[in-house]
Formats: structure tokens, C-alpha cells, sequence
């Protein structure tokens, strides 16, 4: 059924080295200030959820002693 039409077709590793060479890599100055900015706003997001936690902790304790 479909064997005649497989010797017109590339080989699979073929196409996948032809996709991989079509791949756009960022510089390395690129990937370290991403990586830095997503670490800070994980970092002052971690602060945020801590403080608003003890905020709440602390209205619930109020509120129910």
C-alpha cells in the first residue's frame, strides 16, 4: 500500500537534522538575564505569599482567640 512511496520520502533522521538546523539559538547574554529575572520574581513573588500567609495566619488568630 504505501511501500512504493516510501523511497521518494527522506529518511526520518534526514528530516530531523534539516528541522535542527532551522533552530534559532539564543546567546548565552540572553539565557543568563532570563534565567536571572525569572530567579527575582520567583524570589519577590515567595516574599509576597509569605508575608500575605502571616498576614492571614495572624487575622485568623486574631479573630478566633
Amino acid at each position: 500500500m504505501g511501500d512504493s512511496n516510501k523511497e521518494n520520502k527522506p529518511g526520518f533522521f534526514k528530516t530531523v537534522a534539516a528541522e535542527f538546523k532551522k533552530i534559532v539559538w539564543p546567546s548565552r547574554e540572553s539565557v543568563f538575564k532570563q534565567s536571572v529575572a525569572v530567579t527575582c520574581v520567583c524570589l519577590v513573588l515567595g516574599v509576597l505569599i509569605t508575608i500575605f500567609d502571616f498576614l492571614i495566619q495572624y487575622g485568623i488568630n486574631f479573630i478566633t482567640q
